[in-house]
Formats: structure tokens, sequence, C-alpha cells
């Protein structure tokens, strides 16, 4: 399974987070967890972007100043 944990783990890590938090915070806190993934993905795939514009950018002026000799 995940990372090899098993059922009665999963389960035993879940019945503690609901005694912990309760059942009404338990989907706030999957929202919030969610939305945070939602934006370090999307902030991530900006830098990857980037990253790649400027890697063409340099290979684009390298290609120039090797044809201009």
């Amino acid at each position: 399974m995940l990372g090899g944990l098993g059922a009665q783990e999963l389960l035993l890590i879940f019945l503690v987070v609901l005694l912990l938090f309760g059942a009404k915070r338990i989907p706030e806190i999957a929202r919030g967890l969610g939305k945070g993934i939602r934006e370090f993905k999307g902030a991530l795939t900006q830098a990857q972007d980037e990253i790649k514009k400027s890697t063409d950018e340099i290979t684009k002026v390298d290609d120039n100043n090797t044809t201009k000799k």
C-alpha cells in the first residue's frame, strides 16, 4: 500500500485524526490541504515554464551567435 502502511495502520491513523480534530474539522482541513497542494503544483509548473523559457532564449541566442561567425 502506501509506503508499507497496511489497512490497519491507516485505520488507526484515521481514528486518531478523527479524535483529535473531530468530524466537523476534517473536511475543512482536507479542503485547506487540497488548496495548498494545488497552489504548490501551480507554482511548480510556473517555475518550470520560466526555466524552460530561459533555456530556450539562451539556446536561441547561442544559435544566433554561432551562425554569425
